[in-house]
């Protein structure tokens, strides 16, 4: 009786969590670290949690909806061709130093994919293409929101210091910090000019998750096979796109369907963090964070040089 009563206790406390992930005051962040607060005390729902991809990848298609692509499309070519070169580069060097700090693959692609275009979105996105596991997941998005937190208040530090003009600091926040959210906070704090180019360049390096998300799905061995790897919903997130340009009038529409896609993701983390184990997270070892810190690090500094040495913003 008293087991009965503990395991419906246990399964209350897990879904009035999974509800909040809906209200405002609980973040990605919040999210993750109650999912795995709740599996480390025992308080798990393996059926539930097992939908974490699921609900991932509907929460992508959905957040397409708010996406400005008329903002896209009115940007600059300078900002699609800095922002390419960045993901390239930023992929193929997460993965060499993956492979010499001898980190978990898929764990290093997640860092590497994150780090490269969108932060938690990249991750998001890309994860269910690989078939990551819980912890490679936690970890890799751990990371991210840690390194994401310093940028926000280290950038503006840095770029008042060494008196960085506005447009400098809004394509080098744009190319060096990973998530959107994080860009649009940093430039905020460093002025409106700041945030309107920062702003712009960080949504055209958002789009390069399609691509991305296309060729791991197309590249991997068993998608030649079945295509069972095929990332499918990439193709209804751009389709998502596509429908919310060509019919603004239902604007207002769109708005609540992103809200949820947004929301959703938020619950996705907690599921995601509620699946995971001590033993799995050990799994990642040091080198995961190591890969995570030397990634962020050498896009920080290169991403300066090159926009002062070549680009001539100042």
């Amino acid at each position: 009786m008293t087991m009965a009563v503990g395991l419906k206790t246990s399964r209350i406390i897990y879904i009035a969590v999974l509800m909040a992930c809906f209200l405002p005051f609980m973040s990605p962040v919040i999210a993750m670290a109650a999912g795995i607060a709740l599996s480390l005390a025992g308080i798990r729902e393996p059926l539930l949690s097992g939908y974490s991809s699921v609900v991932l990848k509907a929460s992508i298609v959905l957040t397409g909806f708010g996406m400005n692509i008329s903002q896209v499309i009115g940007a600059s070519k300078s900002g699609f061709i800095i922002t390419g070169a960045a993901v390239l580069f930023v992929i193929s060097t997460g993965l060499l130093i993956g492979m010499l700090l001898k980190t978990d693959r898929k764990t290093g692609l997640l860092i590497s994919s994150g780090t490269a275009i969108c932060g938690g979105s990249a991750i998001a996105a890309v994860a269910p293409v690989i078939d990551a596991k819980s912890h490679q997941i936690s970890i890799a998005m751990a990371i991210v929101f840690i390194l994401n937190s310093i940028s926000l208040i280290a950038f503006p530090l840095i770029g008042n210091y060494l008196e960085l003009s506005q447009e400098f600091f809004g394509y080098w926040a744009a190319i060096a910090i990973h998530d959107t959210s994080s860009v649009v906070g940093a430039g905020a704090i460093y002025g409106e000019e700041a945030l309107e180019i920062g702003t712009t360049v960080k949504l055209i390096r958002t789009l390069w998750i399609i691509p991305l998300t296309i060729l791991i799905g197309l590249s991997r061995k068993k998608s030649l096979k079945t295509g069972s790897s095929i990332p499918w919903f990439i193709l209804f997130f751009i389709l998502a796109i596509i429908t919310a340009y060509l019919l603004p009038q239902f604007d207002s529409l769109f708005s609540h369907i992103q809200w949820l896609g947004r929301r959703g993701l938020v619950a996705a983390l907690f599921l995601i963090g509620s699946g995971i184990s001590l033993g799995e997270a050990r799994k990642a070892g040091k080198s995961s964070f190591l890969t995570g810190i030397s990634l962020w690090i050498l896009i920080v500094g290169t991403s300066f040089f090159f926009l002062g040495r070549f680009i001539g913003i100042e």
